[in-house]
C-alpha cells in the first residue's frame, strides 16, 4: 500500500524557467501532492514581484492537479512540517549545484532530520538554464522563448523594453 506523500519544491523562481517546470512535472508524478513554494532569498535582487512569480508558477502548472503554488517566509523544513510534507525536492544541474545543495541538505538535517531531501537531475538539454542566465540573455534583447514558459517570456520582453 502506498503512503500518502507530500513534497515541497522550494525556490526563488525569479523567473521560473523550463528547467524548473521539468522538475515540477517529474516531482508531481512522484508525490501525491507537491507544493511549489516561493521562498524569499534576501541575498538575491529580484526582477519580478512575489505576486508576479506566483502568477507565472500558477499559469505554468495549471494542468498539474496535484501541484499547489504557495509562498512562505518560514524555513523550508518548517514550511514542510506545516503542510505535512516529508520531502524537500531539489533540482541539480551540475557539480556546482551539488556542492551548494549538499550544504543545504546538511543544514536541513540539522534543523529537522525527519524531512528527507530528494534530488532530481535536470535533463541534459536544460542543464545550462538558470534564472540568472535567462534574465541576462533577455536583458540583451535575445530570444528566451525556448527557456521559459510563454507568460514569463512575455513579461521579460515587457521588463526589458528599450
Amino acid at each position: 500500500m502506498r503512503k500518502h506523500t507530500i513534497g515541497v519544491y522550494a525556490g526563488t523562481f525569479d523567473p521560473v524557467t523550463n528547467g524548473h517546470i521539468d522538475i515540477i512535472e517529474r516531482a508531481s508524478r512522484l508525490y501525491d501532492q507537491l507544493y511549489v513554494t516561493i521562498f524569499e532569498n534576501i541575498a538575491k535582487n529580484k526582477l519580478f514581484t512575489l505576486e508576479e512569480r506566483l502568477s507565472f508558477l500558477r499559469g505554468a502548472t495549471k494542468d498539474l492537479d496535484n501541484v499547489i503554488v504557495d509562498s512562505s517566509d518560514l524555513l523550508a523544513v518548517e514550511y514542510a512540517k506545516n503542510v505535512g510534507a516529508t520531502v524537500l525536492v531539489r533540482g541539480l544541474r551540475a557539480t556546482t549545484d551539488f556542492e551548494y545543495e549538499l550544504q543545504m541538505a546538511f543544514t536541513n538535517q540539522f534543523l529537522d532530520e525527519s524531512i528527507e531531501m530528494v534530488f532530481l537531475m535536470t535533463k541534459s538539454q536544460q542543464s545550462f538554464i538558470s534564472s540568472s542566465s535567462v534574465k541576462e540573455i533577455a536583458s540583451l534583447q535575445h530570444d528566451v522563448s525556448e527557456l521559459v514558459p510563454p507568460c514569463v517570456n512575455t513579461a521579460l520582453k515587457e521588463k526589458y523594453k528599450r
